[in-house]
């Protein structure tokens, strides 16, 4: 799996999404999503990235990032997920069951338009799609929830976003998307490929050495050949 490298660069914008191992469920109970909120906030003291949008379903969760610096999207996410399963397996009596995240974290850079909404609506639509709430401001364990409340203890987590947020944001949120906007998205989550028009995702790709995530599947033209050759 194509992935961006370790070290970040800063001042771009990044979909991040990490699910659990196998088919794990992280969180079953309203003190799993509140304990995991808890290292979030730390991680964020630690580490203040600019954070757009988060939410938390009960075995994965998406975020939206913007660092400023170079390496601090990785120093953030290393210490958020590796403090939080630690806590998890105490919690859970599960000390040495093995890994409790599938791995590193998937990312992808997301352009700073139409696409970048595009992006938060699919992640605050995840509860809807998941057939949790009828709206997704109703879900708990997300921003798109915080935000409608100014004094919860994580609104001052989250920052303004870097384009205009539609007047009729909820409404658009809670209209279904379409399927193919909603499938190109998950294409560059599955890939790592950046989500943008054209030209800006292959500047992106040329910048932040990304050429595996826009290749074609499947084995190159001629591989045979070149294999047979090498044998001979």
């Amino acid at each position: 799996m194509p992935r961006i490298a370790r070290v970040a660069p800063g001042g771009i914008v990044y979909h991040v999404l990490n699910r659990a191992n196998g088919r794990l469920r992280l969180f079953k109970k309203d003190e799993d999503f509140t304990a995991f909120e808890k290292v979030l906030a730390l991680a964020h003291q630690r580490v203040p990235i600019r954070l757009l949008d988060w939410v938390i379903m009960s075995n994965h969760w998406h975020m939206i990032l913007w660092p400023r610096r170079d390496g601090e999207l990785t120093s953030f996410l290393r210490w958020l997920t590796l403090t939080h399963a630690q806590r998890w397996k105490h919690a859970q009596n599960a000390v040495g069951h093995g890994h409790l995240y599938q791995g590193r974290f998937k990312s992808f850079p997301v352009q700073e338009d139409r696409h970048l909404l595009t992006v938060l609506r699919y992640v605050e639509r995840n509860p809807i799609r998941a057939r949790q709430v009828d709206r997704a401001q109703d879900w708990r364990w997300g921003s798109c929830y915080v935000r409608q409340r100014p004094g919860h203890p994580l609104a001052s987590l989250l920052i303004d976003w870097p384009v205009d947020r539609p007047r009729n944001w909820l409404e658009l949120v809670n209209r279904p998307q379409e399927a193919e906007e909603a499938a190109l998205v998950k294409l560059s989550i599955e890939r790592s490929r950046p989500f943008g028009n054209e030209s800006w995702v292959q500047s992106t790709v040329r910048r932040l050495h990304l050429e595996q995530s826009v290749r074609p599947r499947g084995r190159p033209p001629g591989w045979r050949k070149q294999s047979r050759a090498g044998r001979s």
